[in-house]
């Protein structure tokens, strides 16, 4: 493997991803192809701009165009497929962008890789990056595996269960290299502040109102995006092809308790707390059971939450003018 095409790469994980990769892997060529949409910042990037071994490419991955001039041009072995439009309430209000990136996009980019590799799959490999949000919710007890069935309640899920399924059949149909990855909630540096907890840290270094859904109690499984990037790289050279692989962080928390948290560290009352009309269809409960990929593949969580939520609410910190430029 030589030349990895990242899609999404200006966004909140694939830049972690990136970042990671070159230090992981240094004798890997990066190209980060990126539409630069509302949560795409070459920013995150800035520290790559003189290497030699990433590469940016400013596009969209609907049109084919450009993802075929990607792959020839940098004879890409390998596709990690963050690229996606990722925000429920987003979708909520307008889900056509939704469907047209997640499912037409993800369509486009596997027609285009079998294309470019036909002579031969061999040492090929396309990560589709996905989410738990394609199974559901889930009660007060169990937990998500890879067997259990999709049941997506918004479109935002809806529209990556499609590219999900379009992903499975395209290795099921033309025995493409395809692998997918589905993972709980991320947190850490680079986070849009729209998502949960750079949205509570912004907000309470700004003393704003902290908005909370409903009651608070939904409850999510937490995994520091380091660590998520390295069970990406684990699947990307590890993984069985054709196989679903779930990564959680083993680390569920209410809402409430979260933003509680954010609160405490930044000693800020909880005063400034205000509890909202709940999200429409909000899922109640995500938990993921990671045990495949850590029997099969060896993969494990390494920052605890402790740690984690530390380290991210000192980068959101110390990178103010990063985030100021992006609220209202």
């Amino acid at each position: 493997m030589q030349t990895i095409l990242v899609t999404g790469g200006a966004g909140f994980i694939g830049s972690n991803f990136i970042h990671y990769m070159r230090q992981a892997h240094p004798e890997y060529t990066i190209v980060n192809l990126d539409a630069l949409t509302y949560a795409g910042n070459l920013e995150n990037l800035s520290a790559l701009e003189h290497d030699n071994k990433y590469q940016f490419v400013k596009g969209n991955i609907c049109d084919r165009t450009i993802v075929r001039d990607c792959l020839e041009r940098f004879s890409v072995d390998a596709v990690v497929h963050f690229a996606a439009e990722s925000h429920v309430d987003r979708s909520i209000s307008g889900a056509d962008a939704f469907v047209v990136t997640n499912v037409v996009g993800t369509q486009v980019m596997l027609d285009c890789a079998r294309a470019f590799w036909q002579s031969s799959f061999a040492g090929k490999r396309f990560v589709h990056v996905s989410t738990d949000e394609v199974y559901g919710s889930l009660g007060p007890t169990g937990f998500f595996t890879e067997e259990t069935p999709l049941a997506p309640n918004s479109p935002y899920s809806a529209s990556k269960t499609g590219s999900d399924l379009i992903a499975r059949a395209y290795f099921h149909t033309y025995g493409l290299p395809v692998l997918i990855t589905r993972c709980s909630n991320n947190y850490g540096p680079y986070q849009f502040p729209e998502k949960l907890i750079p949205l509570m840290i912004t907000n309470a270094l700004r003393d704003l109102p902290l908005p909370v859904y409903g009651d608070g109690k939904n409850v999510r499984d937490w995994l520091y995006v380091v660590d998520h990037c390295r069970a990406v790289d684990c699947v990307l050279h590890k993984g069985v092809l054709g196989e679903v692989y779930n990564i959680g962080g083993f680390n569920e928390w209410h809402n409430i308790d979260i933003v509680k948290l954010v609160l405490a560290q930044l000693n800020k009352p909880e005063s400034l707390i205000r509890f909202v009309t709940d999200r429409l269809g909000h899922d109640r409960r995500y938990a993921i059971d990671a045990s495949k990929i850590r029997m099969q593949l060896g993969w494990t969580p390494t920052i605890d939450f402790t740690e984690g939520i530390r380290q991210t609410i000192r980068w959101y910190c110390d990178n103010q003018a990063w985030w100021q430029k992006l609220v209202r």
